[in-house]
């Protein structure tokens, strides 16, 4: 498993650790080195915008996590 899809798995955790009943729906490749991702819980859909370098180091640096996560945490409150 390469360094992408570990920082793509880790994202789908921090989701379902803030909310499990959210859907994520995480883009195969970036665009523009960021990636646009879906969240939606019912009817309910946000988009939010994850840096590439940010999905690759969000299981190995702590500060990473510690944002990626406020970011989800902001974006769930808002669904």
């Amino acid at each position: 498993m390469d360094e992408m899809e570990q920082g793509k798995l880790k994202f789908l955790e921090v989701v379902q650790a803030v909310d499990a009943a959210v859907q994520t729906v995480i883009p195969v490749t970036p665009s523009n080195s960021m990636f646009l991702i879906s969240l939606t819980k019912g009817a309910n859909r946000k988009f939010i915008t994850v840096s590439e370098d940010d999905i690759i180091d969000l299981p190995h640096e702590a500060d990473i996590l510690t944002k990626v996560t406020k970011t989800v945490r902001d974006a769930v409150a808002a669904l």
